[in-house]
């Protein structure tokens, strides 16, 4: 039977649907295939552990854990955790691959009585700053200068070029997730420089190996820093800053404010040295991102697009670099971009040639 409108006139029984209605439902399948575009082209940042702040201050969760723990202390450490061999060694500190309740972790001690202030320093670092961006922390023992940390097995982040070579993981060895590395690094550098301790620069960062050796590269291709001995505080509104270290810097890697500024004439002297702010960490951005991002295809686009951002970070005057949210800003833009080619493209397996170039 059929329908009469209000005018008398026949029709559907169904009304039509408003334009506003279809362009919604439009906007959300958008929405929708474009977060699944982003999964496909980049990994997240996701950690090998529960997000920390599932747990309150003085405990951690990590791996299958169902429960957080306290950190642990002395007395654990000396009775629960079994030292296996040395993994590394600094200036500050020796790290053991260790056990703790068949659980790999990382053991670190003292190497010596004159660098323990610089291992205290660390330890409060890390105590204060656990969050994603910064390796989990277990327990510690102050009498014993101990401090026990997650263990990941990948190693640092020197160590990516071999990483990616092994059969297992040259799957891993695309601009996508070198990407995403370079985007890991750049947060870590903006958490430090916003803290709750304030703006805190990474000072052992002389030059590229010796900087990549404070990051570890955990088995989901994230990063997180680990080595915060060298952490010092900058406050603009006191005008507090810094000095890394007390001799003489060279080369191109650190910023120009960090060389000695009087010539040869006048040789080094500390006390003579100006000090500077965190916008020399912003100096070295454009080189640890291009070493992560290495010479794969599509690496280079990814450089190109990221050519002005990376060239302000090289300015010479450390007032007009851009911040490091600045340039996290930057590749989150990108990296969008990228995927908005997909979405167009109505699928999500684009070629890097097509999904780059079009940017």
């Amino acid at each position: 039977m059929e329908k009469k409108f209000h005018n008398g006139k026949k029709g559907s029984p169904y009304r039509e649907v408003p334009p506003v209605v279809v362009l919604l439902l439009a906007m959300v399948f958008m929405n929708a295939l474009l977060y699944f575009c982003l999964d496909r082209f980049f990994i997240s940042p996701q950690h090998s552990a529960v997000d920390l702040s599932h747990c309150p201050f003085g405990y951690f969760r990590m791996g299958q854990m169902k429960n957080c723990s306290p950190w642990l202390s002395c007395e654990e450490l000396r009775t629960e955790v079994r030292q296996l061999k040395r993994v590394g060694e600094g200036a500050v500190k020796r790290v053991f691959l260790s056990e703790w309740k068949e659980r790999k972790v990382a053991l670190s001690r003292l190497t010596s009585l004159e660098m323990k202030g610089d291992f205290l320093h660390g330890l409060q670092m890390l105590k204060s700053l656990q969050s994603r961006h910064i390796v989990m922390l277990l327990g510690y023992c102050e009498d014993d200068n101990t401090v026990l940390t997650e263990y990941h097995p990948l190693g640092s982040l020197s160590n990516l070029e071999e990483t990616l070579n092994l059969s297992k993981y040259q799957n891993m060895n695309t601009w996508q997730h070198r990407f995403q590395l370079a985007m890991d690094y750049v947060s870590i550098i903006s958490y430090l420089h916003s803290s709750p301790l304030g703006m805190r620069v990474m000072c052992d960062s002389n030059d590229l190996p010796k900087t990549l050796s404070q990051y570890l590269l955990t088995s989901n291709f994230s990063i997180v820093a680990n080595d915060l001995d060298a952490l010092p505080l900058v406050n603009h509104s006191s005008r507090t800053f810094v000095k890394c270290g007390h001799r003489e810097l060279h080369g191109d890697f650190v910023a120009p404010e960090q060389l000695w500024p009087y010539g040869e004439d006048l040789p080094f002297q500390d006390d003579l040295m100006p000090s500077y702010d965190e916008k020399i960490d912003i100096w070295k951005v454009p080189d640890v991102s291009s070493f992560l991002l290495g010479h794969v295809e599509g690496s280079d686009m990814v450089r190109f697009h990221l050519f002005d951002i990376h060239k302000a970070c090289k300015n010479k005057n450390p007032a007009e670099r851009p911040t490091a949210q600045d340039i996290l800003d930057t590749y989150q833009k990108l990296k969008w971009r990228v995927c908005i080619v997909a979405v167009e493209k109505s699928h999500c397996v684009c070629s890097v040639g097509t999904a780059i170039s079009h940017l």
